[in-house]
């Protein structure tokens, strides 16, 4: 809550819309993040591809997973450009709560100052009911959030069983065993690498808000 300066009301506004926007951008730089490592499965699933071809039959099995983790990286850049849109949404609905905050702050020193005028006090009131209309659909679009990192990580999973699978197929490559053991255990690292992210992503206290409310 915060009080308005020279009154001894405090007033229900929200307050941590200002800290929402710096997680949600906090949030969108993971989003690139992973976005920038569904570049680098891609190039490094391509070069795993052609390294499968050159030992031969003896890598069909690893050529066919490393082409599996190429058309993983593709959806996996897919869905984050789903949860952009999604950030995208939840960034204008918390811009509206930082201006509903700052009318509703005025609206409120001018109904102390007139006195309580019925027309001010009706204004104030129907901004608070925008306010809270506001609060909704940014409840909304946390809960949209969740949801989407949830489907993202399970194709990560997806995306961690491809690279398990192909370290397992390394090791029937004979003369190039060695090197294809080395792609996968990359494969595996940059795996890792976007859990790590979305791990940070669900911390977020923009979730943590969310489940408050």
């Amino acid at each position: 809550m915060t009080q308005i300066p020279g009154t001894g009301n405090r007033v229900l506004i929200p307050c941590s819309a200002g800290q929402d926007l710096v997680r949600i951008v906090q949030i969108n730089e993971e989003i690139k993040s992973i976005v920038a490592v569904a570049f680098k499965i891609n190039i490094m699933a391509l070069n795993a591809i052609f390294l499968a071809k050159r030992a031969g039959t003896t890598a069909l099995g690893f050529g066919v997973l490393s082409n599996e983790l190429r058309v993983f990286s593709q959806d996996l850049k897919t869905a984050m450009g789903g949860l952009g849109g999604a950030i995208h949404k939840a960034v204008t609905e918390v811009s509206v709560l930082l201006q509903d905050q700052r009318v509703l702050r005025l609206l409120q020193e001018a109904e102390r100052l007139s006195g309580g005028n019925a027309r001010v006090r009706e204004a104030v009131l129907a901004r608070q009911e925008k306010l809270e209309s506001h609060k909704a659909n940014l409840a909304q679009q946390r809960r949209q959030l969740k949801l989407v990192l949830g489907n993202v990580a399970q194709l990560v999973e997806l995306g961690g069983v491809l690279a398990k699978s192909a370290k397992i197929e390394a090791a029937y490559g004979q003369a190039f065993s060695f090197a294809l053991s080395q792609v996968s255990g990359e494969f595996d690292g940059v795996v890792e690498e976007i859990r790590l992210s979305l791990s940070h992503l669900n911390k977020s206290g923009f979730f943590a808000r969310g489940r408050s409310q």
